[in-house]
């Protein structure tokens, strides 16, 4: 089971705490360091500084890092033209020295759209986006030197591209694609990604929508084993129920809320939950969503006490 950390930026982190919490990540012995894309706070907290782009975090990181694998969930499609994603990506994953993942999604945010003067279509012409884009980078990173790339879609065209820059993980870095769509969302992960990810959802929910994307991968004759299954969950752990409490009232969750619909307690009863998910959905790898990133000791006691009994 690996362990990632997993951070919301937009509620209120310059890029100096996330360096740290990241440097923290990588010397507590964690997998990744992964952070949101968004734009925008979402609830009562104030977000100041105010958001930081998800790219020229993880630029910062690859180079302020050495081992931690980097990357976003998710990426909007809604955000970034394909060409120029195409691009960053695969120099900051040149950067890292071949530790960057992409996750990408459709978008769903309407309010931080408004807020920068982003373009949001209907959900529709957004699938399509995202479909289309992926189709682009991929195609991109894929063409093999000194071969160009063209591609007419109905929301983007490319022309003879050389195709580079190329990232440094070949063919590609790895793709995350997630969500909760029945039929589109599956079958795009079917075609395009390493790993589907679940967030914040049950484990019944997580079981159901596992056996549609292992289905979808059968349809075009791809083997699931391939898949690496995954969830993110908003993560409080305590020495006691104190500690634990404490920790939850830090960013206004209620404990017994955060045990139903989270990893909430002490170590023991994390080991046992995440046992329950291993055991009901076949998940390989959490990320653990830590929402106070000044408490640096919360990672470490996850990493002391959870990580190794698993």
């Amino acid at each position: 089971m690996e362990l990632r950390i997993f951070t919301e930026p937009q509620q209120g982190a310059g890029y100096g705490d996330l360096l740290k919490v990241a440097r923290a990540a990588e010397d507590a012995g964690y997998d990744g360091f992964f952070r949101s894309d968004h734009y925008l706070k979402m609830g009562t907290v104030d977000g100041l500084p105010g958001p930081t782009d998800a790219w020229a975090t993880l630029a910062g990181l690859a180079v302020q890092t050495s081992r931690v694998r980097l990357g976003t969930l998710m990426s909007a499609a809604t955000f970034r033209l394909p060409g120029p994603l195409a691009i960053t990506v695969a120099q900051v994953d040149q950067m890292s020295g071949g530790r960057v993942e992409f996750g990408i999604g459709s978008g769903w945010f309407a309010e931080e759209h408004a807020a920068y003067g982003i373009p949001f279509p209907e959900l529709g012409d957004r699938f399509d986006m995202y479909t289309e884009q992926l189709e682009v980078i991929t195609g991109l990173w894929t063409t093999p030197l000194h071969e160009r790339f063209s591609y007419a879609g109905k929301h983007y065209q490319v022309t003879d591209s050389p195709a580079l820059p190329k990232p440094a993980q070949r063919p590609r870095p790895p793709v995350i694609i997630g969500g909760r769509g029945t039929k589109r969302t599956p079958a795009l992960a079917a075609r395009f990604a390493d790993e589907f990810n679940l967030p914040f959802t049950t484990q019944d929910v997580a079981a159901a929508q596992y056996e549609r994307v292992d289905d979808a991968c059968r349809a075009i004759g791809r083997d699931p084993a391939g898949m690496v299954r995954s969830i993110a969950q908003v993560v409080c752990v305590g020495w006691d129920d104190a500690q634990v409490a404490r920790r939850a009232g830090v960013i206004g969750r209620d404990v017994d809320e955060l045990k139903r619909n989270g990893l909430a307690g002490t170590p023991a009863e994390i080991v046992d939950r995440i046992g329950q998910w291993r055991e009901s959905t076949g998940v390989s790898r959490i990320y653990l969503q830590v929402l106070d990133l000044n408490d640096l000791d919360h990672l470490e006691l996850i990493a002391a006490e959870v990580a190794p009994q698993l």
